[in-house]
């Protein structure tokens, strides 16, 4: 999962995009409503949390701007206590969800968990593909009795490929995708991450494999 993170306060913004990056999300950290536009109007994300109070533009102009180009990227804003009325205000432009600073980090991490399973999509908990289960909240995928562990960006992986099964995967979606707009990795570091994935399923016995289509992209596929 992809989220844009858009706050001010700089210190807060480095805690936050740490907290979403230790749990497995794929983050933008912005500091201003302006870059905040900018960034979600790509529509790469799956989530967006805006603070109201930014500079450039406040979260609600920001969030009023993108619905109003029809982008239903879920939005939950981060808020002061004192700003009931801008939280109403905040609601009625098409946010899903606020949470008052200061906020408990696992309230925050549910509260986003929440808001994704209310997508448009519904997104599990649990992906599943064939007899093989990916499981968001343990970040470990399932075959019978077996159970795999994976990195981050392993589980990142998966997870596109889960979510399109029977498509292919381009390695420009998963950079696009899983390596934020300030990364200076190479390509090469999607043929590390899948060669690593692969030695996983085959050393547990998995009988599926992530077929390379030249050219195309990335398929995942049972072993025949």
């Amino acid at each position: 999962m992809r989220l844009l993170i858009a706050e001010d306060d700089m210190k807060l913004l480095k805690s936050l995009k740490h907290i979403f990056e230790s749990n497995k999300y794929v983050v933008d950290a912005v500091s201003n409503g302006t870059d905040a536009l900018d960034y979600a109007e790509t529509e790469e994300y799956d989530g967006l949390v805006l603070d109201i109070m930014m500079p450039g533009l406040d979260g609600i102009q920001v969030l009023k701007k993108l619905r109003s180009k029809g982008i239903s990227v879920p939005a939950l804003f981060l808020t002061a206590k004192t700003e009931v009325g801008q939280r109403v205000e905040g609601l009625d432009a098409g946010a899903d969800d606020y949470l008052p600073k200061p906020f408990d980090t696992q309230e925050l991490l549910a509260r986003v968990r929440a808001m994704l399973r209310r997508r448009e999509n519904y997104t599990p908990d649990l992906l599943v593909f064939e007899e093989l289960t990916l499981n968001r909240s343990t970040y470990e995928l399932l075959y019978q009795e077996r159970a795999l562990a994976l990195s981050g960006k392993e589980f990142q992986i998966m997870e596109m490929l889960m979510e399109r099964p029977k498509i292919l995967v381009t390695v420009e979606q998963m950079m696009s995708h899983i390596w934020n707009y300030n990364s200076d990795a190479e390509i090469s570091v999607v043929w590390v991450h899948i060669s690593n994935i692969r030695k996983k399923l085959s050393a547990m016995d998995m009988p599926y494999d992530i077929r390379f289509v030249r050219g195309a992209g990335y398929l995942l596929e049972a072993k025949s």
